[in-house]
């Protein structure tokens, strides 16, 4: 039971508010800091009055949202400002009018943006939910930052979901498990969507996300031992070579075993990739490939490679702009190992998807996936022939795909749905083709 205490939470939210600030200012030199202070004073003001369900200050949600846009996502100085004051139009008297004239047309843009959506879940009939669904995409396709602040917000929401009532909390997670963390992973936040995974089972299926996560915590110190003596070698020869380097061992979300236990039909003793080693390198953007390779060559100098699971993702990014190479190799004591080979750059890109990506583009002279799903969005968005229902079916489909590529007569790759058909494609290239 929370229990308020005025002078406590005042200096709770100045250290919330100051952690933020150490957070933003990790991620770039802050330039404006009388802007985002403005933006903080105008938040307690919005929400002096408001409590959360678990009965704590509602300004903790802005500050924690502006903290997961600064720190995990790695957005900058417009989006922390948004983020502080996402909930201020819908939930206090200040309006549109009063964000532009304090601080201006790009926040106002978004913070509308971010209004609108808190209205598309909760109408009742699908057809209009689904119409409002394609309104805010529209705004996301002209300021994706839209879209990452309320994942940001999501996350937070998704974290705090224990004190909602039952009905709520099953709600919300269906809604996460079914866009929010499609959308993540579109976006090339993995880290995001493994978690808002995990937490829309936890709510979805208790007993299942219990167990899984239990098994996980037993076998760890075991799996530990294992991954000390596998990268031992490894280790000791790039370290020899003068790479500058760091391994890292990742194990898989809880939500990604319970799904490869249902579609493979085995128990989690049966699982044999729970982990997969990251080997992270720090080179030159122009030597990246080169000594990418070279280190799947010290790898397998050791450990015998499975030529069939070899992923070569820096020839050929992935669409959310996902770059590494991916190898399993046999270990000596007979079980299959993953190793994810990055650079540092690739990493951040990674786990901070479309925020690094942008950070990135500079001298890059060509689109990269992230900006071709995008442009795919907004034609789809602008088509004259789909109802809002259909496009929905559709954006789900450039959601979830799988993907293949395929060559067009020229010699264009394109990254297209593993269903993807021979109509499907011919559209893909110009959505005006005869019919």
């Amino acid at each position: 039971m929370y229990n308020p205490d005025p002078e406590k939470e005042k200096r709770e939210i100045l250290n919330r508010y100051r952690n933020l600030l150490r957070v933003w200012a990790t991620r770039e030199k802050p330039v404006n800091k009388k802007l985002v202070r403005k933006a903080f004073n105008l938040a307690v003001d919005a929400h002096k009055d408001m409590r959360r369900k678990s009965g704590e200050p509602y300004i903790y949600h802005p500050l924690d949202v502006a903290k997961i846009a600064a720190g995990e996502i790695g957005l900058g100085t417009t989006s922390v400002i948004c983020a502080l004051l996402h909930d201020v139009v819908e939930d206090s008297e200040y309006t549109l009018k009063d964000i532009r004239s304090l601080f201006g047309d790009t926040v106002t843009r978004i913070i509308d943006g971010l209004t609108k959506i808190e209205e598309i879940f909760e109408h009742p009939a699908s057809s209009a939910q689904a119409e409002n669904f394609k309104k805010m995409l529209l705004t996301m396709s002209v300021d994706v930052r839209v879209i990452l602040i309320k994942l940001a917000d999501r996350l937070h929401n998704m974290r705090t979901l224990d004190a909602m009532p039952e009905n709520k909390q099953l709600k919300i997670a269906s809604e996460t498990l079914y866009l929010f963390a499609p959308l993540a992973h579109r976006l090339g936040l993995h880290a995001i969507k493994c978690e808002l995974e995990d937490l829309s089972l936890k709510f979805l299926e208790p007993e299942v996300f219990n167990t899984i996560s239990r098994k996980l915590e037993e076998s760890r110190p075991e799996r530990k031992r294992f991954i000390n003596k596998f990268i031992y070698p490894i280790k000791k020869d790039l370290a020899g070579k003068g790479m500058d380097f760091r391994i890292l061992d990742r194990e898989k979300s809880v939500f990604s075993i319970w799904e490869k236990m249902q579609s493979k039909e085995i128990p989690f003793e049966d699982i044999f990739d729970l982990f997969a080693i990251r080997i992270i390198i720090d080179v030159p953007v122009e030597k990246e490939k080169e000594q990418c390779w070279r280190v799947y060559s010290v790898i397998t100098d050791y450990y015998r490679p499975n030529q069939k699971r070899l992923r070569d993702w820096i020839s050929l990014p992935k669409a959310n702009g996902y770059e590494a190479l991916h190898t399993t190799v046999m270990s000596r004591i007979g079980k299959w190992v993953e190793v994810q080979i990055r650079t540092k750059r690739m990493d951040e890109i990674a786990e901070k998807g479309y925020a690094a990506h942008w950070k990135y583009k500079d001298g890059i002279d060509h689109e990269t996936g992230l900006d071709e799903w995008l442009n795919k969005i907004r034609e789809m968005l602008h088509g004259e022939d789909s109802d809002a229902l259909d496009f929905l079916d559709d954006f789900k489909l450039n959601l979830f795909s799988d993907e293949i590529f395929v060559y067009t007569p020229k010699g264009d790759l394109k990254i297209m749905p593993v269903d993807t058909t021979v109509l499907d494609f011919a559209y893909n290239i110009h959505s005006q083709v005869p019919r």
